[in-house]
């Protein structure tokens, strides 16, 4: 019953991967992402949007329906261990952990993830959830395994864990990080300027250390066209899109041309 893990498969494999993100709960949504056959993960974003236990087996459910489809979950600094485990539980195979600071935050991610086995160095119990057919597999070897298959990811987003980043990236287990510029503006005291120097050096710096550390960097970006930078800079890992901007791009851009003809209809009829 374990799946197989498609973002663990393409990272083993030094191949690129591609997410897009997701606020909505609604399972649909992940089936016409999978149906869609551009992705290889869907990361839901539960760290702003309202979701319940139930949804999150639901969404698990969808992703399951795909064989090129696996799930990522975006976990909040408060609560992390039992966000994690619960959407481990719910077949949603992937972490990513935001705020984190310090060596001693990463190595507490990590753990919350992996197996309490003398291989896996772990937190994490036997459960009965669907990520091991509830009953079928529990406790099985095939269980610790998925542990250490989940890919763990990193925002790096503070002040702290750019300063300190070779110490974070050194803790055993991480796989994936993303700079968050946002966050990092405000951290260092330019609030809403994504684009000051700092804040782009801030993540070239992230970028290449990464690389160095042999961890996979991956990029935010809103359209294809966004990939060339970070190509450049050696990034191969991307998550494209949200669904909320999505939607409100083409209500704002669509309403808009739509308001536009009618008055200018309107006006020349007049």
């Amino acid at each position: 019953m374990v799946r197989k893990n498609r973002l663990r498969e393409l990272l083993d494999a030094g191949q690129p991967s591609l997410g897009t993100r997701l606020h909505s709960a609604w399972p649909t949504i992940i089936e016409l992402v999978g149906h869609s056959g551009g992705f290889d993960y869907v990361e839901i974003l539960a760290e702003y949007a309202p979701y319940d236990l139930f949804s999150l087996e639901n969404q698990g459910r969808a992703i399951d329906l795909f064989d090129g489809l696996t799930g990522m979950i975006k976990v909040p600094q408060e609560a992390r261990a039992h966000v994690a485990v619960r959407a481990l539980n719910s077949g949603i195979q992937n972490l990513l952990f935001a705020d984190v600071r310090t060596a001693a935050d990463v190595e507490a991610c990590v753990r919350a993830v992996r197996a309490e086995s003398p291989a896996t160095g772990g937190l994490r119990g036997v459960g009965q959830g669907r990520d091991v057919g509830v009953v079928l597999e529990v406790g099985a070897p095939a269980f610790v395994q998925s542990t250490a298959d989940a890919v763990v990811a990193l925002m790096i987003e503070k002040r702290e864990a750019i300063e300190d980043l070779d110490a974070l990236l050194a803790v055993p287990g991480v796989d994936m990080v993303q700079f968050g510029p946002a966050d990092y503006a405000m951290s260092i005291g330019v609030v809403g300027d994504r684009n000051h120097p700092a804040v782009r050096e801030a993540e070239r710096f992230m970028i290449a250390t990464a690389l160095k550390r042999g961890v996979a960097p991956r990029a935010e970006i809103q359209d294809p066209g966004g990939a060339g930078p970070y190509l450049e800079l050696g990034v191969r890992h991307f998550c494209m899109g949200t669904d909320v901007r999505i939607l409100f791009n083409w209500y704002k851009e669509q309403g808009a041309r739509l308001r536009e003809g009618v008055a200018g209809l309107a006006a020349a009829q007049a």
